[in-house]
């Protein structure tokens, strides 16, 4: 019964025949790079995504992050940082310079501050790796669940 429920609903595969993952992979063109944080991004949305010899598609995508202190000691010392990021992202077919999605999405990583400064820089590089993959994982979800592509 539920196959038939779901198919009843308009449910579709993303990845399926016909899914807007089927749709879209190998086909979008991600936005250059202009940091570290960035090449991350893009990097991990062109292995989400497909890197692509001929695209259909462009993915515009503006990053921006801020670091927050998130644990003070009573001598005023941070021991815990938090990593906020937010990306807007705008994909539009090429052809047509038709608008087929766009968003926003955010997220957050922490770090501990408290060991070396050579761990505390390690824990950092990590945080902002992993949110990095965060990001590109949620640009994904929204553009494979609400992007405006023919099958």
């Amino acid at each position: 019964m539920l196959p038939l429920a779901l198919a009843a609903c308009g449910f579709q595969p993303v990845y399926g025949p016909g899914g807007t993952g089927a749709a879209l992979y190998g086909r979008v063109r991600v936005s250059e790079p202009n940091g570290v944080d960035s090449y991350v991004l893009v990097q991990t949305l062109e292995e989400r995504l497909g890197r692509s010899a001929d695209p259909a598609y462009d993915l515009g995508v503006a990053l921006s992050l801020t670091q927050q202190g998130q644990v003070i000691t009573e001598d005023n010392a941070t021991t815990r940082y938090s990593i906020v990021g937010t990306v807007d992202y705008v994909l539009t077919e090429i052809a047509s310079g038709r608008v087929a999605a766009s968003g926003r999405v955010n997220e957050f990583t922490s770090y501990s501050a408290t060991g070396s400064s050579v761990e505390t820089v390690a824990s950092e590089r990590d945080a902002r790796r992993r949110l990095m993959t965060i990001l590109a994982d949620q640009v994904t979800a929204q553009l494979n669940a609400t992007a405006d592509v023919p099958a």
